[in-house]
């Protein structure tokens, strides 16, 4: 006689265990990958070594390790001063010869235009040509016959030194040997910095033989007929005294070098 099954005993459902061999199935796999990224990352950020090394230096290393660093450098940098100071400064002989440099310095500082400088002397302005009551030029005029050059400027500045100016002041900067006015457009360029007319030229010395050579040059009589014909400006104005600038710029030489072998 066949026994039934009790109501209250519970059956096991026919699809739950091949479920839970399918979710083992794929989810071993995906674990695994995600192990592996993780080792292959952490392997890329170690450069193959570890990561949290036990002799990997600490911060109080580096700063001895630095400190150390600049004492040697300090020693070195003392090393090279008493070298220098023996050899420049170190000898009486030495310092005497320094002495002697600096006192012709400042004898030749003068000359050179680095001291100020005052004086009888002469103010020379130079201006653009003006428009006139309608703002109209002259119509005959080409635009460079209206403006001042290069060349304008240059010689009143030659006839001043030739006439034996003690210095020459153009705009708020002494004139140098080196200084070398340059036309840029319609401004001019003088050591660096830009000026738009008037250009205004100061020089301390004889008056009346600066007037005579300004009188005689060439290229400022041209000039004068160019003030006459489109406008141009042009003054003289003789002064009892003026003062000059000093040059406070460093003095920097510039010279020619060949670019190859002379050839003869």
């Amino acid at each position: 006689m066949e026994q039934k099954p009790e109501p209250n005993a519970a059956a096991p459902a026919p699809g739950n265990s091949g479920r839970r061999r399918s979710l083992w199935r794929f989810g071993v796999p995906v674990v695994c990958v995600f192990a592996g990224l993780l080792l292959s990352t952490t392997h890329g950020v170690s450069g193959g070594d570890e990561i949290r090394r036990s002799d990997s230096p600490r911060l109080v290393d580096l700063v001895r390790e630095a400190s150390r660093s600049v004492d040697r450098l300090t020693a070195r940098r003392d090393e090279m001063v008493s070298a220098i100071d023996h050899r420049h400064g170190g000898s009486p002989g030495a310092d005497a010869a320094l002495a002697a440099i600096t006192r012709r310095s400042d004898a030749l500082a003068d000359q050179a235009g680095l001291e100020p400088l005052r004086g009888p002397g002469l103010v020379i302005s130079l201006n653009d040509a003006q428009r006139d009551a309608d703002g109209r030029f002259p119509i005959d005029a080409a635009p460079d016959d209206l403006v001042v050059h290069q060349q304008d400027i240059q010689a009143v500045l030659n006839a001043l030194w030739s006439a034996g100016a003690e210095g020459i002041q153009m705009q708020d900067q002494r004139i140098m040997a080196t200084s070398a006015p340059l036309c840029v457009g319609n401004t001019l360029l003088l050591n660096g910095r830009t000026y738009s007319p008037p250009y205004v030229i100061t020089a301390v010395g004889g008056v009346a033989a600066m007037q005579a050579a300004l009188a005689a040059a060439p290229l400022v009589t041209l000039y004068k007929q160019y003030v006459l014909r489109f406008e141009l400006g042009y003054s003289e104005q003789v002064r009892d005294e003026v003062e000059l600038v000093g040059h406070t710029a460093p003095v920097r030489l510039r010279y020619a070098k060949p670019l190859g072998p002379v050839g003869y």
